[in-house]
């Protein structure tokens, strides 16, 4: 998605060769009409596909699964970090480790929501080390649901993620692929020419 490399590009701060902060139009403000063709997008890439629901995990996926969810009108549902004292059901949950935060943590879906017959698609801002979303595919398959696949927004193809969820057998599409960065430096997968 050329538009979401420029954005990256032109506001995206590299703070190391591992962290790339977006919080200018991604993760802290949004552009929403970004976010919207973001949703667009993924409804492109996996159009055919009989998606019932949308998930990701809260909360700067949030935005993404939504607007996904209203490009492919089906409902999304985001797994929470913290159990809160309404939630009372019968939930399933996963432990995920958060690069970006450094923590581990119980994330929790109630059975209300997720279940079998439901068709997945797992939505993230993010694809680095992979264990929030193998986290989530935990899940979709503790609830007897079948996951269509993923889609994340950015992917730093430099990490596991990518390798970690295809050893399952997971289908990923990510909008912007980063080969590798460092301050004041950006390459995304398809600008490094194939050697044959």
């Amino acid at each position: 998605m050329k538009l979401l490399e420029e954005r990256i590009r032109q506001e995206g701060l590299i703070l190391s060769d591992t962290v790339l902060k977006v919080d200018s139009f991604l993760n802290h403000q949004v552009d929403t009409k970004l976010a919207l063709a973001i949703g667009r997008e993924f409804a492109r890439l996996f159009a055919g596909e009989p998606i019932t629901k949308v998930l990701t995990i809260e909360a700067s996926g949030i935005q993404f699964a939504m607007a996904a969810g209203i490009a492919l009108d089906v409902p999304f549902v985001y797994a929470k970090k913290k159990k809160a004292v309404t939630l009372t059901e019968k939930l399933y949950s996963a432990p995920v480790h958060s690069f970006t935060r450094q923590e581990t943590y119980q994330v929790s879906i109630s059975q209300k929501y997720l279940g079998p017959g439901d068709k997945v698609l797992i939505v993230d801002d993010f694809l680095a080390t992979g264990a929030a979303l193998v986290g989530l595919v935990d899940i979709v398959n503790e609830a007897g649901a079948e996951l269509v696949g993923v889609g994340c927004v950015i992917e730093k193809s430099f990490q596991e993620g990518r390798s970690l969820l295809e050893q399952k057998g997971v289908r990923v599409h990510s909008l912007a692929r980063i080969a590798s960065m460092s301050p004041g430096e950006i390459h995304f997968v398809e600008d490094i020419p194939l050697i044959r």
